[in-house]
């Protein structure tokens, strides 16, 4: 008998003037999918979007996505200073509520490598029923930020933001989302923990 999950539709948004005018390859989209496919056991949804640095266009497909019963939005790219970079901005403009928690944590992990990352501006939001979150733009940032940090033996040096994400999502509405402990183990207070459900 195998347990039954609920399942989620995630927006996946990379913000990039280059790579959504194919000047290059983006590598955003394919890394969040990746991530999220290996951390959750829900069956998911994904809907992939890939649009240029444009703070009307931004806002227009978080709208979309959150109106289409996107529970978790992820955006990659544009949170840095440069003049380009309007996705806190664009994201912001569609708030009902901020949550700062989140930007906090992924600066204090990014701090683990370069000091340069109190230069990132990531935000994260929470509109209608959906939780939008701005992650770095590398590949290997998108890892870290949302797994956290471990030594050598696997042990958790620093909790990357995901082992927040499934009770924040618990808490406005939307599925029950279950991690694989192995690569983010999700923390819930005992009373929120759901028993298993046989299929």
């Amino acid at each position: 008998m195998t347990d039954t999950f609920d399942p989620v539709r995630i927006g996946i948004v990379s913000v990039s003037d280059r790579a959504s005018s194919g000047v290059y390859e983006d590598k955003g989209l394919p890394a969040l999918k990746d991530w999220l496919t290996r951390a959750l056991k829900n069956p998911v949804t994904f809907e992939p979007r890939l649009i240029p640095d444009e703070k009307e266009r931004i806002s227009a497909a978080l709208v979309e996505l959150v109106d289409a019963g996107c529970s978790l939005v992820l955006t990659t790219g544009g949170t840095g200073p440069a003049r380009r970079d309007v996705t806190p901005e664009a994201t912001l403009a569609i708030a009902d509520k901020e949550m700062p928690g989140f930007g906090e944590q992924m600066r204090q992990i990014s701090l683990r490598f370069v000091p340069t990352a109190i230069l990132s501006r990531q935000v994260a939001v929470i509109r209608a029923s959906s939780l939008v979150l701005n992650l770095p733009g590398q590949p290997k940032s998108i890892q870290e930020t949302l797994e956290g940090l471990k030594d050598a033996g696997g042990q958790q040096l620093v909790p990357g933001i995901f082992a927040a994400v499934p009770y924040c999502i618990d808490l406005i509405g939307g599925p029950y989302l279950e991690t694989h402990d192995e690569v983010c183990k999700a923390f819930r207070p005992k009373s929120a923990v759901r028993a298993p459900r046989p299929a």
